[in-house]
This record gives structure tokens, sequence and C-alpha cells, in this order.
């Protein structure tokens, strides 16, 4: 998997990845990384492309849409988010309206990809955020 981003914005969608998913970089040059771990099969590398143009959450018609997103399921959303948000994310303005914002959250990394973070339970404050990461 390549997630495309700005030149500007490389190294912050670097670390966003390599930090949210506790992976490391493998490999990298100067517009291009891989991010992974060596011990499991599946890597995501980022590539810096002039040409890139972020995707617009929620989509429109006449807009870039997103290409990809992750769905990464987490223990307790709140907490993820902050977590997220930390690392460099941004919360989406706009969240789904039929959705219950404890349970599903769509989040921006710093190249506009949305992603979203959720759970299949409803908060609970003993739980801990990102799996006990």
């Amino acid at each position: 998997m390549c997630l495309d981003c700005a030149p500007d914005d490389f190294e912050r969608m670097i670390a966003l990845y390599r930090d949210m998913f506790g992976i490391q970089v493998l490999d990298k040059e100067e517009r291009w990384a891989m991010l992974g771990d060596p011990a499991a099969g599946m890597n995501i590398n980022i590539q810096a492309e002039d040409w890139y143009v972020s995707p617009v959450w929620p989509e429109l018609a006449d807009a870039q849409t997103k290409m990809m997103h992750f769905e990464i399921e987490v223990d307790h959303v709140e907490r993820a988010v902050a977590r997220a948000i930390s690392l460099g994310a941004l919360q989406a303005p706009e969240q789904p309206t039929n959705r219950d914002l404890n349970t599903l959250r769509v989040m921006l990394d710093p190249a506009g990809h949305p992603f979203c973070l959720w759970s299949r339970h409803t908060p609970d404050a003993s739980t801990a955020y990102w799996h006990d990461r």
C-alpha cells in the first residue's frame, strides 16, 4: 500500500503512521519511505508527489475523493482520537450523522486522507486506547 502526499507533508505522514501503528521506518529515500514491522508481512509506503491533491471529506462530486481509507479498531474512541491528534492527525470537521461519535470518528492525516477510528464498545473509563498501546 502506498499513500501519496505533498512534499511538505512527507515527514509528518511518516511520523503519524509510524507512531500510530507502532511500526518502523524500514527504508527511506528523499521522497519515498517504507514503514512496517520487520517480522510482519504488510508495509505502508509514503510517497511525496508534486502533483498531489488532497481528498475532501465529506466527498463532493466535483472534488478529489478519497482513494482509500484505514478502518482502525480501537478500545476507546475518544482516547484514540486524542492520541491521533497528538501524533499529527486532525479530526474531520464533519462526522457521519448516522453514527454514534462514541463508537466511530473520522480523522484526517497530514495529507488529507481520511481514516476511521472505531470501536465495537461504548466507552468505559477503564479501557485503554489503541488496544493497550
